[in-house]
């Protein structure tokens, strides 16, 4: 491994002539919103800001800079929360059209290098800049030179630099901010080995905790351990997770014209105060059932799967799901399935503060199939004879926007809804 940040330039160039294989960059834009605002307002630079929602509405930290971060405050955390821990901060909700300009003029610096970009988020991309395919210098120069000209902006990246996705990603991770880490081709296994297992993507909270149980607490202890007892955790996905922690991981960058297979569609909601009314939380189901169905039109997409998402306070909550018979775009279809999954956890006098409904397993094939009692329509879809007022609806939408026609169970969500977010 190699910390690049202060590295003599011409160093830099007689170095990277010893890189074989992949070059693989993962660009991290530090505390992206919090430094565009202190960008677009000087006299914000060096205090702590939080882009967030509102404290008193059940907000959530969207992003804070490092000077809020040394207070202990990050992102996902509650609003109240940060509040209580840095009284002090400059709040503000964000600015995301400006937002997306800046992270448009980066991901054009990084297609100015290679045409292999895979832009993962507003603020986060991949790139292969592999010696002698698009690139002519040295992956190291070329990655001082896309963090320079972001610095131009007046913001500033961290990129991590290796043979893989996953091990460009954990560098990128490692020295923040302004960091530039590479871990140079055969020294993969030594750079992760001693790491624990949470540097990896893909091992959350519980993952964490069964791994624990298994003494398997760094990623040279997951590399070394047999495939047999990783299922226990990750089950089909146990030899993967195994090479990753080796770093002998193969997966490529998509050029950037290249589509990314969609693999889910929901949406999801926090509501300023908690829905304790089966009849609303079966109401705001419907209202989100509605945009997922909507989406799956327009995307031309059929699912087999109905996914549920409950939470009922800060890291409390249940994922259901059901495999429908036939795959579906149809809410009149799945929301109905979505409601019978919410009575195997629905108990009276129940808290919900988030709800979230989603369809995945996509059908791609749309082969026919027949069923005595879920009439299926031309690509086999399961359909409903409200269909039609779906798809016109949708039509409506398109041409005159979306607040043209709708249903009545939406009005008693305008207020009490802190927050959306689409998938």
């Amino acid at each position: 491994m190699d910390m690049t940040r202060d590295i003599d330039p011409r160093a830099a160039r007689e170095l990277t002539g010893a890189w074989h294989g992949p070059a693989i960059g993962l660009l991290d834009l530090d505390a992206f919103f919090a430094s565009v605002e202190q960008l677009d307002h000087p006299d914000w630079r060096g205090k702590p800001v939080i882009v967030g929602g509102d404290a008193d509405e059940r907000g959530v930290v969207s992003t804070a800079s490092y000077e809020a971060r040394r207070y202990g405050v990050h992102s996902a955390m509650p609003s109240a929360q940060a509040r209580r821990l840095c009284p002090d901060a400059i709040w503000t909700h964000g600015h995301f059209d400006r937002y997306r300009e800046l992270s448009s003029q980066v991901m054009a610096f990084i297609s100015d290098e290679t045409p292999y970009l895979e832009q993962v988020s507003i603020d986060e991309a991949f790139f292969d800049i592999t010696p002698g395919r698009f690139a002519t210098e040295g992956p190291v120069e070329v990655a001082r030179r896309i963090q320079r000209r972001v610095a131009d902006l007046g913001i500033t990246c961290s990129i991590g630099l290796g043979t893989s996705k996953s091990v460009a990603k954990i560098a990128s991770e490692r020295d923040k901010p302004r960091g530039l880490t590479v871990v140079w081709p055969g020294t993969e296994r030594a750079f992760l080995a001693p790491l624990p297992v949470r540097a990896m993507s893909g091992i959350g909270t519980s993952a964490e905790s069964a791994l624990a149980k298994m003494q398997i607490r760094t990623l040279g202890q997951l590399a070394s351990a047999p495939e047999t007892r990783l299922r226990a955790v990750f089950g089909a996905n146990a030899e993967t997770m195994r090479l990753r922690a080796l770093g002998v991981e193969t997966s490529r960058v998509r050029e950037a014209a290249e589509p990314r297979e969609v693999k889910s569609v929901s949406n999801e909601r926090t509501f300023a105060r908690d829905l304790t009314d089966r009849a609303d939380v079966d109401a705001a189901l419907a209202l989100l059932g509605e945009s997922v169905g909507t989406r799956l039109r327009k995307k031309g997409l059929i699912g087999r799967t109905v996914t549920v998402k409950l939470k009922f306070s800060y890291g409390q909550g249940r994922t259901i799901q059901r495999k429908l018979p036939h795959p579906t775009d149809d809410e009149n279809v799945f929301v109905p399935a979505a409601r019978e999954l919410l009575d195997q956890v629905w108990e009276r006098g129940m808290h919900v503060r988030l709800l979230g409904i989603g369809m995945s397993e996509f059908d791609h094939e749309g082969g026919i199939q027949e069923d005595l009692f879920c009439p299926v329509d031309e690509r086999g879809a399961m359909s409903s004879e409200r269909r039609g007022l779906s798809v016109a609806i949708d039509d409506i939408r398109q041409r005159f926007g979306d607040g043209a026609v709708g249903f009545g169970r939406a009005a008693r969500f305008e207020k009490p809804v802190a927050r959306r977010r689409d998938r």
